[in-house]
């Protein structure tokens, strides 16, 4: 598995951008720093040329101020003329003039070396005052500028990078501390992170991770519910089983050992449809959605499926009606969804009407569309389910017994899951003033 360091990337990007903009800041500084020691020098020149005014009546007292002002001569020059008479100059200055402009400054090359000169009149524009130092003294300056600022961002940058580096290991802290919640927690017993202290950017997924541990805890509560009950539920019948084994075996008339056979097999159709419905609710609770939808047209599924359980509502004399109203007379209803599912759930659905109906009785089924969605209805005579109890009747080996039948209490579980996993709604409702049930399916338009 490739991965990354997260802080690693903070830091590099935190330097890139930290260096672009010194470097930038940098350039600029260097720029504005240059602008304005070329100003500097120029005032310089200007001043320098209005102090050699002051030395025109003693020309040589001029050179002699300069040689004692200015060590590094081979830098600085100055001319004073009378007229086209060379009156005075320092002594690296030529004996022809610095520049031919009389006023002002400008650039000139002398003997292959640029100078920067400044030329100014007396008031009289009798004599020409010409003041010039070499560029490359101020190349030089600038060079100190720029050296300084490489040197500081020579120095500077590696110790920032020390600085961030200890600055985002701390800042990640958290983050270890969170590794450290997590792979502390025991697989079966997962427990809420803690949020206090946590930092306002990792708090949604400290909030995410506990909701999906509590969706975890819920789901192995459930689990060991159902593996406790499932284990109880199997227990009986099994038992059930060998004792009606036993007495077949023991018994020494043909009439003892047949009513064991056919309690034995009674008991063996029990157990099988409580591992087929143990079966079932195991294959829907690894469904998170359905693999694959189709239109499926409900009526023709609903007879076909009602049909297979027509025997066990004859052996109990129980008519079982499927509507020929207007509304279900059609085959056009059809829903999204699969239809072996959907067969699962009309089969458990009729098949808890038949078991909770007294003989005699009767179960219906109908199809009806209610505020634009279909509805499946399936109305028994029986005991019905308390109101007070019908929150809790599609949870698992939930049981109402009031009329004797025999059951496991998964039926409704079963219909509930397959109801959701096609986005419908299961209702339990009174059947009418003299009781009964009315489990109704609606399923989305």
């Amino acid at each position: 598995m490739k991965t990354y360091s997260l802080r690693l990337r903070i830091l590099l990007g935190v330097l890139i951008v930290v260096a672009l903009a010194w470097v930038g800041a940098g350039l600029l500084a260097y720029r504005h720093a240059r602008h304005e020691t070329e100003e500097l020098l120029d005032a310089h020149l200007a001043q320098s040329a209005t102090l050699l005014f002051a030395f025109l009546g003693d020309p040589a007292k001029a050179t002699e101020e300069h040689a004692a002002r200015h060590r590094h001569d081979k830098k600085v020059a100055f001319q004073i003329w009378d007229g086209n008479v060379l009156l005075t100059h320092s002594t690296r200055a030529p004996h022809t003039r610095l520049s031919a402009v009389d006023e002002g400054f400008s650039d000139v090359a002398i003997d292959g070396r640029g100078w920067r000169v400044f030329s100014a009149r007396d008031p009289q524009r009798r004599y020409l005052v010409q003041v010039a130092d070499a560029i490359g003294s101020r190349d030089e300056v600038s060079g100190e500028i720029a050296r300084h600022m490489l040197l500081t961002l020579a120095f500077g940058l590696p110790a920032l990078g020390v600085a961030l580096g200890a600055f985002v290991f701390v800042a990640f802290r958290p983050l270890g501390r969170l590794a450290d919640s997590i792979a502390a927690q025991a697989p079966g017993r997962l427990l809420p992170i803690e949020l206090e202290r946590a930092p306002r950017e990792i708090v949604p997924i400290l909030e995410r991770l506990n909701r999906l541990f509590g969706e975890v805890r819920r789901a192995q509560d459930d689990e060991r519910r159902f593996t406790a009950d499932a284990a109880h539920e199997l227990r009986t019948p099994l038992a059930v089983l060998q004792t009606h084994a036993e007495v077949a075996g023991a018994a020494t008339d043909e009439a003892s050992r047949q009513r064991a056979l056919e309690h034995l097999a009674s008991g063996s159709r029990r157990a099988a449809r409580l591992v087929d419905q143990l079966l079932t609710l195991a294959r829907l609770d690894a469904q998170d959605a359905l693999p694959d939808k189709e239109a499926c047209r409900l009526r023709p599924l609903v007879v076909d499926t009602v049909a297979l359980l027509i025997p066990a509502a004859l052996d109990k004399g129980i008519e079982v009606e499927v509507e020929d109203g207007a509304d279900a007379a059609s085959d056009a209803p059809t829903v999204a969804g699969a239809p072996l599912l959907l067969q699962v759930l009309v089969r458990n659905l009729v098949d808890n009407a038949i078991r909770y109906t007294p003989p005699g009785g009767n179960v219906r089924i109908a199809l009806r569309r209610e505020n634009g969605r279909i509805a499946l209805h399936v109305v028994d005579s029986g005991p019905g389910i308390p109101p007070e109890a019908r929150a809790e009747a599609t949870a698992r080996f939930r049981r109402f017994d009031a009329s004797g039948a025999e059951g496991h209490g998964l039926g409704l579980s079963i219909v509930a899951r397959i109801a959701a996993l096609h986005g419908a709604t299961l209702d339990l409702q009174t059947a009418g003033p003299d009781g009964g049930l009315d489990a109704v399916v609606r399923f989305p338009a």
